[in-house]
């Protein structure tokens, strides 16, 4: 289910949080892809067809919630492909959540994951299976596997995740996961396509629209075609 955004999140907000997430990365002493410093002038300069086709770079959403600091991310991918055509066969994104942030409740029908702490607060998840309707089920038990073992989680159970530790998610399994304390979330996948492969049960947009209060610090992976 989607929507557009109640209110627009600002580029106030946007630039905000680019530099917030960039702070804390380098506190875990985690550099990004050259391209995550470049100014817009070297945005403008440089060739970025692949970038571009693969949507790489800053991702910062709302989900059209209004909500950012309860329901929000800053993400960046790293590396993606679009299948034979351009980039990787697999895909990376670092994801920063400050305190108390999630994301919403959703699954995807052709990607796997592993979401891992890569440094800093807590990260929890809480599983469910998807029903034949697609809705979430409420009532079976969620099988996964944690780093190769595997486990077993009540529905909606709050599943802790350790920082170098993972949680694999595959296909129709809805997944909701979230910050205690500020933190840097990994994410390790087959190829990424948020445009087509993201199945909400909340009523969110994927991607914000943005209010330009102020210029932009970095274009987002969806903002390309304006640069």
């Amino acid at each position: 289910m989607k929507r557009g955004a109640k209110n627009k999140m600002k580029r106030s907000q946007v630039n905000e949080n680019v530099l917030r997430a960039k702070k804390m990365l380098d506190s875990i002493s985690f550099r990004l892809p050259r391209f995550a410093y470049w100014t817009m002038e070297e945005w403008k300069d440089n060739d970025i067809d692949v970038i571009k086709n693969t949507m790489l770079g800053w991702d910062i959403t709302d989900f059209g919630m209004d909500k950012f600091e309860e329901i929000g991310a800053v993400l960046f991918t790293i590396r993606n492909g679009v299948d034979g055509q351009y980039g990787t066969p697999y895909a990376e994104k670092i994801i920063y959540l400050r305190d108390g942030q999630r994301l919403p409740c959703h699954y995807h029908v052709t990607k796997t994951e592993d979401i891992i702490n890569r440094g800093g607060g807590r990260l929890w998840i809480k599983l469910f299976n998807a029903a034949e309707d697609g809705s979430v089920d409420e009532k079976t038990p969620v099988v996964f596997y944690s780093d190769g073992v595997k486990m077993e989680a009540k529905p909606g159970e709050k599943v802790y995740v350790e920082t170098g530790n993972s949680i694999t998610l595959t296909p129709y399994m809805y997944h909701i996961f979230g910050a205690e304390g500020e933190l840097v979330v990994g994410e390790v996948s087959s190829i990424n396509d948020d445009n087509t492969d993201n199945y909400f049960s909340e009523d969110v947009s994927r991607f914000a629209e943005i209010e330009e209060d102020e210029a932009p610090l970095v274009p987002l992976c969806n903002e390309y075609d304006n640069l």
